[in-house]
């Protein structure tokens, strides 16, 4: 098959941070050449390193081409520039002002290549009072808040397992990269993108200030300082070989769960239907259940759940994800050569395409592999546009989505197009309305709402009725993309499948997404984010060492938020596509791909050395000092992270003891990973004296990277984010107040940040759809409403019960 980014080249300048953006856009088909120094890139180092090969390495730079381009000499940097001159994009991850010096930053290249769409990814970003410090992923999960939402009340904040920044980090950078190339070929004109990692986290894998799951009506909005007791929203119970989790949100799985208990009188009271009285029972309804399960195997629980429509999912070792018949039959693990002569069972990819499967077909570069380059060889047949685009236009602008998503995936799939200028209509069914519209405390809207339908119109639309399916297939032919992320099959047993669709349409794009995907012996069970880790292994690292039932992964819905943005790079590389193809394409996403790629390090070092990965903690295997560390205060802490024997040099210096630096038994890395307990209870000792802000202060000063643990409100104040305009404030007329919301994905020269159009109730816009877009009259809208086909709002709607929250402290 023809790939949707053919004939796009890509020059990928990242190390390490930024990696997993190359790597995508060459499995969507981009050309991507990846540039190194002499010595090669410091991500070719990074642990596990097994036989000589780093595995993450081999991983992230899949698909690529490699050369080697010395920019401290002359020579190289006029051999960059004739790359440049000859690509579309460009993708790098440099320190700030580090190829200004050289002659060959942003502005001089796109001077250059004014077409030139540039991509910087840095730390924290091109600005602000951070600019210049030194991070880690666990630095960056201790700052971006997601650290203070995981592990035990009244235990040390437990970091999540190492993987997800990168990857997270690198879908932003691809969806940047690609949008503001899609609006090149809109205008002629290139752009530079500052894409900050740290705000990428904040706002991008669980944002504390933005769509939240089903759960959180069940939440606390109060911000309390403890971690929440994340056992209680997703529990996890030991079953006869193993353990599960179950997911109880809507009214009717509670209602299996309360019939497969065996209706117990203690439960009978119809406020156990809510979410939060459930959660408030938790010490005497899981006790219950509890007991239920305790002799059955995962796989009888998962199948009694599914016939009585409640939610169970077992929780699965690393190497039982390896070894499990569905990731084999959907394809979503293969055995793969990911470097000379060496073999692993790694996750394939993220997406498939008219149901080919988008994975790895070459392994990583050998260092200089490809020197003898070929010319880069632009496809003549991708369509550029040169006219000056309107003030104020959007680089989607002209295209319309019908938006059938749901839940916290649904809405953040959509919000992506809706921001940058598409045309959005979120279709609904008054009947059976978006779990997120669910409310609490009789607030008039879901503050879920206001974040993740923002810039949309929604229609009201009853598409089990003949003439609903028929008013939707003349949207489609008016339309350029369908999303949904129903349970496999459903939309072909609507009469919506991609093939009757392409017949109305063939320039349509259908995006479809679920939990497990369309094959395999999983893909009918119920998908929610909890499941998928469990499913995925995510949730077996997310624990404390020893501690096989204490899961700490359950106050996030990760990965809803990075797969609707895995998604609409994929929809947005089919939109490239079609501009050289003039026709549509089929899409499909499984959430559980998602998570199974961005665990893709630890997954492949289990298969190539079984037995060898387990959860990790706080402490990094590979580095010491290393970790989550007190600090003086009430719960208070920080993250340090000393990457190699010139961090330690810094360190000492910076915590007054020099003379550390050369003890034999801290000397080496290698040295202090054995005496680890040693080397983290010196700098424990200082760190305990000190505010996190101060210890973070002094540590970054002299170049180590080290991060305080934020609490989400302390992100509104945080003065980098503050500096650079992170967040902005959305109103809505049913809220009472404003909310703090992400003001954009990058910061670009000339893409305008998305406008804050309130979100619409269920069938704000139906009327409006139906006569504008459709051209319905007046008389056929209205015998639609009247037989409930069509479905305006009923009233306009208005604040009533108690205040909305503005806020909610864990999903």
């Amino acid at each position: 098959m023809t790939l949707p980014l053919t004939g796009v080249r890509v020059l990928d300048l990242t190390d390490g941070l930024g990696e997993s953006c190359g790597r995508y856009l060459a499995d969507l088909g981009a050309q991507v050449t990846k540039v190194e120094g002499p010595g090669g890139a410091r991500s070719r180092r990074a642990e596990p390193v097994v036989d000589g090969v780093s595995v993450p390495f081999a991983l992230r730079n899949a698909n690529k081409r490699g050369i080697v381009v010395d920019l401290d000499d002359a020579a190289g940097r006029d051999r960059l520039r004739q790359l440049v001159v000859e690509s579309d994009i460009l993708v790098e991850s440099h320190a700030p002002g580090h190829l200004s010096e050289r002659g060959v930053g942003t502005a001089e290249l796109s001077a250059l290549a004014p077409s030139l769409v540039c991509v910087s990814v840095t730390p924290f970003g091109q600005t602000g009072p951070y600019r210049d410090w030194a991070a880690t992923e666990s630095v960056l999960y201790a700052l971006s808040g997601v650290l203070s939402r995981s592990g035990a009340p009244g235990a040390e904040p437990l970091l999540p397992p190492a993987g997800l920044v990168e990857e997270t980090v690198g879908m932003h950078a691809a969806w940047s990269a690609l949008l503001a190339y899609y609006d090149r070929l809109r205008t002629g004109r290139g752009h530079v993108a500052d894409l900050s990692a740290f705000e990428a986290l904040v706002h991008g894998f669980d944002p504390g200030f933005g769509t939240q799951g089903s759960a959180a009506a069940g939440r606390s909005d109060d911000f309390p300082r403890g971690r929440p007791d994340a056992s209680n929203f997703y529990p996890v119970f030991p079953c006869a070989d193993g353990h599960v989790r179950i997911c109880l949100l809507a009214k009717r799985q509670w209602r299996g769960m309360f019939d497969w208990l065996g209706q117990p009188e203690e439960f009978a009271d119809p406020k156990f239907d809510t979410i939060p009285a459930r959660f408030a029972a938790a010490d005497t309804l899981h006790p219950l259940i509890e007991a239920l399960f305790a002799t059955r195997t995962r796989d009888q629980l998962v199948a009694e759940g599914a016939a009585r429509g409640v939610p169970v999912g077992g929780v699965l070792s690393l190497g039982e994800v390896l070894t499990t018949e569905h990731f084999e039959v959907a394809g979503a693990l293969a055995d793969v050569e990911i470097a000379t002569g060496m073999h692993a069972r790694v996750p394939t990819g993220y997406v498939s395409i008219d149901g080919s499967r988008l994975g790895i077909r070459t392994p990583a570069p050998e260092l200089g592999e490809h020197d003898v380059l070929s010319r880069a060889q632009r496809d003549p047949h991708l369509r550029e546009d040169s006219r000056t685009p309107q003030p104020g236009t959007r680089p989607l602008d002209g295209l319309r989505v019908l938006d059938l998503g749901v839940i916290v995936f649904g809405a953040e799939l959509s919000r992506q197009f809706a921001d940058y200028g598409a045309d959005v209509i979120k279709v609904e069914n008054a009947t059976f309305p978006d779990g997120l519209r669910q409310s609490k405390r009789g607030a008039a809207l879901a503050a879920s709402v206001a974040w993740g339908h923002r810039n949309k119109r929604s229609l009201g639309l009853d598409l089990r009725s003949p003439e609903g399916k028929e008013l939707f297939r003349r949207l489609v032919v008016e339309a350029d993309v369908v999303l949904a992320n129903f349970k496999p099959g459903t939309l072909a047993s609507m009469g919506f499948s991609f093939d009757e669709l392409a017949t109305l349409n063939p320039r349509i794009i259908v995006s479809e997404s679920s939990a497990f995907g369309s094959t395999g012996p999983w893909n009918t069970r119920l998908g929610y984010g909890p499941l998928v880790r469990a499913a995925s292994g995510v949730s077996a690292l997310w624990r404390y060492p020893g501690n096989d039932e204490l899961l700490c992964d359950g106050s996030t819905v990760y990965p809803d938020h990075i797969a609707a943005h895995v998604t609409a790079i994929a929809v947005l590389a089919a939109l490239i596509q079609r501009t050289r193809t003039g026709r549509g394409a089929a899409l499909e996403v499984a959430q559980a791909d998602t998570a199974l790629v961005q665990l893709g390090a630890q997954l492949a070092t289990e298969s190539l050395r079984p037995g060898t990965v387990s959860a990790p903690g706080n402490s990094d295997p590979f580095a010491a000092p290393a970790g989550v560390f007190a600090c003086a205060g009430d719960d208070e802490w920080c993250v340090v992270s000393v990457r190699d024997d010139d961090d330690w040099v810094r360190l000492c210096a910076a915590i007054g003891t020099p003379e550390l630096a050369d003890v034999p038994a801290f000397r080496t890395q290698a040295e202090r990973v054995r005496n680890r307990v040693d080397v983290d209870d010196v700098l424990g000792e200082w760190l305990r004296t000190l505010s996190p802000t101060a210890a973070v202060a002094a540590l970054q000063a002299a170049g180590v990277p080290a991060g305080m643990m934020l609490r989400l409100p302390e992100l509104l104040s945080d003065p980098h984010l503050a500096a650079r305009e992170a967040y902005t404030v959305t109103h809505h007329d049913l809220l009472p107040k404003a909310l703090p919301t992400a003001a954009r994905v990058a910061r670009f020269s000339t893409i305008p940040d998305p406008p804050l159009r309130q979100a619409p109730v269920a069938g704000q816009h139906s009327r409006e759809i139906c006569e504008d877009v459709l051209r319905m009259t007046t008389a056929e809208v209205d015998r639609l409403v009247a037989e409930r086909i069509l479905q305006p709002p009923a009233a306009d709607p208005s604040p009533i019960g108690a205040p909305a929250p503005t806020t909610t402290a864990a999903r």
